[in-house]
C-alpha cells in the first residue's frame, strides 16, 4: 500500500474516537470469559456483605423495604469498585506496564481509551450487578413497586454518565499523584459505602452529610432509585426525584467537563516534559 492510499485510510475525527473506544473496550470484554473463577468471586461473594446486613436488619425489626434497599445497594456497589479500580487506578498500572507511553503519543483522545475501558467494564459490571439482584432478591423475598419505568430508567443513565465521568477524572489525579493511588484507592472503599448510602437511606445522615455524601453521583443515583421502586422509598428519601436528575445532569456536566481538562493537563506534560507523575520535576 502506498503512503498515500494510507493517509488516506487513516482515521481522524469521530470515526478514530470511536474506533479507539470499541478497541479499548473488547479486551474487557472478551476477558472476563478468559478465567471463569473471576466470575464466581465477582458475583457471590458480594452476596455475603448484603447478606450480613440483611440479617441485621431483621434481627432488629426494621421495615421490610429495607432489606430492598440493602439488595438494591449492594448490587450498585459493583459499578463503584469498576470505578475505583477499573477507571481510576487504570493509568495508573498503565504507567507501570509501559503503556501510557504508547496512549500519550498516539493520536487517539485519551478520553477515548478510558471511556472503552468504562464500557468494556460496564458490561461485566451489569452482569455481576444484575446477578446480584436477582439473587438477592429471591433469596430474601424483596417485593418491588416500580413508579415510573422511564424514570428509572433515566436516573440509573444519568448515574452511569456522571460516575464514569467521575472515574476519568479521578484516573487523572490518581496519575498526578503516582503511587498513592494504590493507597487511595483502597482508602477510598469502605467511607464511599458510608456517606453515599449503600446499606441505609442517606437521609439518615442529616442534611450536611447527606449533601456532602451526593458529590458521588452513586449517592443521588441510589437515592432515586429506591424513591422509585419500593413504597417507603418518597418517605425515607434525600430530596425529590426530579431534583435529584437534575443534580445529576449537573454533575455530568462537571465531572466531563473536569475529566477532559485534567486529561488535555497530562498530554501536555507528557509532550513538554517527557515524564509524568513521581519524577517529575
Amino acid at each position: 500500500m502506498s503512503m498515500v492510499q494510507t493517509i488516506k485510510n487513516k482515521r481522524t475525527g469521530f470515526r478514530l474516537f470511536l474506533m479507539t473506544v470499541l478497541g479499548r473496550s473488547y479486551p474487557r470484554v472478551v476477558g472476563m470469559t478468559r478465567e471463569k473463577s473471576w466470575l464466581f468471586f465477582d458475583i457471590f461473594v458480594p452476596l455475603l456483605s448484603v447478606s450480613a446486613y440483611v440479617f441485621v436488619y431483621r434481627a432488629i425489626g426494621a421495615p421490610e423495604d429495607y432489606v430492598g434497599f440493602v439488595v438494591v445497594g449492594g448490587a450498585m456497589t459493583a459499578f463503584w469498585m469498576n470505578i475505583l479500580w477499573g477507571m481510576s487506578s487504570q493509568l495508573y498500572w498503565e504507567k507501570e506496564q509501559g503503556n501510557l507511553a504508547l496512549y500519550i503519543i498516539s493520536p487517539a483522545s485519551m478520553m477515548a481509551i478510558l471511556l472503552g475501558m468504562a464500557l468494556g467494564g460496564l458490561f461485566s459490571t451489569l452482569l455481576r450487578a444484575i446477578t446480584i439482584m436477582v439473587f438477592g432478591s429471591l433469596l430474601f423475598h424483596v417485593s418491588y413497586y416500580v413508579v415510573s419505568f422511564w424514570s428509572l430508567i433515566a436516573i440509573f443513565s444519568l448515574s452511569m454518565v456522571s460516575l464514569y465521568g467521575l472515574g476519568m477524572m479521578s484516573a487523572s489525579i490518581f496519575l498526578l499523584l503516582s503511587r498513592e493511588a494504590w493507597h487511595l484507592s483502597n482508602l477510598a472503599t469502605e467511607p464511599v459505602y458510608l456517606i453515599s448510602g449503600m446499606y441505609f437511606p442517606i437521609k439518615n445522615l442529616g442534611f450536611w452529610g447527606s449533601a456532602f455524601g451526593s458529590l458521588i453521583p452513586l449517592s443521588l443515583g441510589l437515592d432515586a432509585m429506591r424513591q422509585l421502586v419500593f413504597k417507603s422509598g418518597p418517605s425515607l428519601g434525600f430530596l425529590s426525584v426530579k431534583l435529584e436528575i437534575i443534580l445529576l445532569i449537573v454533575l455530568s456536566i462537571i465531572y466531563i467537563g473536569a475529566a477532559k481538562y485534567l486529561l488535555a493537563h497530562i498530554e501536555k506534560l507528557a509532550v513538554k516534559e517527557g515524564r509524568i507523575t513521581e519524577n517529575r520535576r
